[in-house]
């Protein structure tokens, strides 16, 4: 039984959507049923390795419903079969459970989207920035975040190879 079948059956009531471009076999899930989905997906059809999480901010993208899709990467490493998983957030509190428990490899790709698009992940066990300062307030990766920043560059302080 190929995955699209696996889980239209496990899922009959849900609203999944399944595509496919080249090799890359994806599926759109509610985000309500994200976690049960990918425990599903990692335990019984054994996608063992979390090899992407990303999000895509689709503000003033034509025909788009959701702000934000957040998307995962998973590999059986047995088949080798690739799954691209995509779910979707919106403002104002865009949250999602944490898939560390699953994954330790969500850890840090968890808390890149969080500091770059302000996507917060419940259950991680130390969701902070990874990239920014702990003084940056804003979200880079935002597409209404401004291309020369908020001035806010100007205020933290800058160490030259002469003083390190």
């Amino acid at each position: 039984m190929s995955t699209e079948e696996s889980l239209k059956s496990r899922f009959p009531n849900d609203s999944l959507s399944f595509s496919q471009f080249r090799d890359n076999h994806r599926v759109s899930v509610p985000a309500s049923r994200l976690h049960e989905i990918l425990t599903y997906l990692k335990c019984d059809l054994r996608f063992d390795m979390l090899a992407e999480l990303t999000a895509v901010d689709y503000l003033e993208y034509e025909g788009a419903k959701d702000r934000f899709g957040v998307v995962y990467v998973l590999v059986n490493t047995k088949s080798g079969e690739r799954l691209v998983l995509k779910t979707h957030v919106n403002d104002p509190d865009p949250t999602l459970p944490s898939v560390y428990s699953l994954w330790k490899a969500a850890d840090w790709l968890e808390r890149e989207v969080y500091d770059m698009f302000g996507i917060k992940f419940t259950g991680h066990p130390d969701l902070r920035r990874i990239l920014s300062p702990d003084e940056f307030t804003a979200f880079p990766l935002r597409k209404d975040y401004p291309l020369k920043g908020q001035g806010e560059r100007h205020n933290f302080p800058v160490i030259t190879r002469a003083e390190s």
